[in-house]
């Protein structure tokens, strides 16, 4: 018997949650469909891919493995659904394409390596920028297209933009935390306990804005600009913080784990998209551009 795509998607999600619970969530089926998966994905590999625990499970050395040949599995699919178009493709040109921070780390890279392929004749230039940076060199013509968080969009007249996904932002915790063991968090629970603050792309800013929605404040330890230090940090128990599931990854540096959990408090999602001057033609590689990272990955 043959592994099947969904086995596999579903091992992914597992795998990236750390829950059969949130990963079921994430996809939006049942916990049952997700552990028959997993268990008959196990049976044909021949060995366990999960350690089961209280709070979820963890990877073992064999499933560590067998997740760098599945995220292989799905850049292979995505590749041969899209190859006859980049094929027949012949648009060229140059695409001066802008991006945040966070946007060029964890959002951008697999998009820009896709559409080379597709579009081997357009000459692509990325470039990060901060937010306002970008806000004004697309007005200026500095930039054809930008990739960023359009929550954080100020100019919102003289830009047009588009949201592609709404990534939720939840509880980071190490794996010590009493707060596990709690059925509800809640904000002011949180401002109880030690918080690390990222400040790339605006991310102070937006905390403080819900954090005054709740009339409370966080006991701010450290402000960084650098996720994988608050990874390390909250993954080494010196913190805890609030970060979108788009930054989220289950192990720090080194090797700690992280657990994400929901809170009860109302949290606004991170939204990522495009951006252009609405008094600008977008250029036939900059359409294109748009139209290819709407469709998204084979998933």
């Amino acid at each position: 018997m043959d592994p099947s795509l969904r086995q596999i998607r579903y091992f992914i999600a597992v795998a990236n949650a750390g829950q059969i619970s949130r990963a079921a969530r994430d996809l939006n089926v049942s916990q049952s469909a997700i552990t028959t998966a997993v268990r008959q994905l196990e049976d044909v590999v021949g060995c366990p891919l999960f350690r089961r625990h209280v709070r979820g499970v963890s990877l073992t050395h064999d499933g560590t493995i067998f997740l760098q040949h599945a995220h292989r599995i799905f850049a292979a699919v995505d590749e041969a659904v899209h190859a006859p178009r980049s094929i027949r493709s012949t648009l060229t040109g140059k695409l001066r394409i802008a991006m945040t921070y966070t946007v060029a780390g964890y959002f951008l890279p697999q998009h820009l390596e896709r559409f080379t392929r597709h579009y081997p004749g357009v000459e692509l230039h990325p470039i990060e920028a901060s937010r306002i940076d970008i806000e004004s060199g697309l007005l200026s013509g500095q930039y054809d297209i930008a990739v960023l968080l359009t929550s954080n969009i100020a100019d919102q007249e003289s830009l047009a933009y588009e949201t592609l996904i709404r990534s939720s932002r939840r509880l980071w915790l190490s794996t010590r935390h009493d707060f596990l063991e709690r059925d509800t968090i809640s904000l002011p629970d949180v401002a109880t306990q030690p918080y690390i603050m990222l400040t790339v792309d605006e991310a102070s800013n937006t905390a403080q804005r819900y954090w005054n929605q709740a009339g409370v404040r966080p006991k701010t330890l450290m402000r960084t600009s650098s996720v994988e230090a608050v990874r390390s940090m909250v993954a080494s128990g010196m913190g805890v913080t609030i970060l979108s599931d788009m930054v989220y990854r289950p192990w720090s540096l080194e090797g700690l784990r992280v657990e994400a959990r929901d809170l009860t408090s109302p949290v606004p999602t991170m939204d990522v998209g495009l951006a252009w001057a609405v008094n600008v033609e977008l250029p036939p590689v900059a359409a294109a551009f748009c139209e290819f990272i709407r469709a998204g990955p084979i998933s």
